[in-house]
């Protein structure tokens, strides 16, 4: 992963803590559970870190002016800077990019991570995502 893509120092802060917390909460639980739990895990790390986690995040889309609630949902968001996708899947598919991408243009956000926890080790399910 390549730090430092046009992305403010307080936004790399956070991404140094998202990566290192999803680091403790794979060492801890390991691969093969559901991808709620190591949502709700990694928030509650990220909050134990100070920041301000917010989950199941609604994203409206505009068509035409016309605000369409369409079910989209952020897994997190942090301080209102960066997304988290959380996933628990054999394998990333490239829809689940495209998807991290596409949050991150409904959102006006600039960094985003896909992370797969079900993996043998975390590095390999970690995604960093810029718009």
């Amino acid at each position: 992963m390549s730090f430092g893509e046009s992305t403010s120092s307080e936004i790399e802060r956070i991404a140094t803590e998202i990566v290192d917390s999803a680091y403790k909460v794979h060492s801890t639980l390991g691969p093969g559970l559901l991808e709620s739990v190591y949502s709700i895990c990694l928030a509650h790390e990220l909050r134990m870190r100070g920041f301000v986690v917010d989950r199941e995040v609604p994203v409206p889309v505009f068509y035409e002016g016309v605000k369409i609630d369409a079910g989209f949902r952020l897994d997190l968001l942090v301080n209102k800077l960066v997304v988290v996708e959380t996933k628990a899947v054999l394998e990333l598919h490239p829809v689940f990019e495209a998807q991290v991408h596409t949050h991150l243009k409904l959102t006006n956000k600039r960094l985003g991570f896909l992370i797969n926890f079900n993996v043998r080790l975390i590095r390999d399910g970690l995604k960093r995502v810029i718009n």
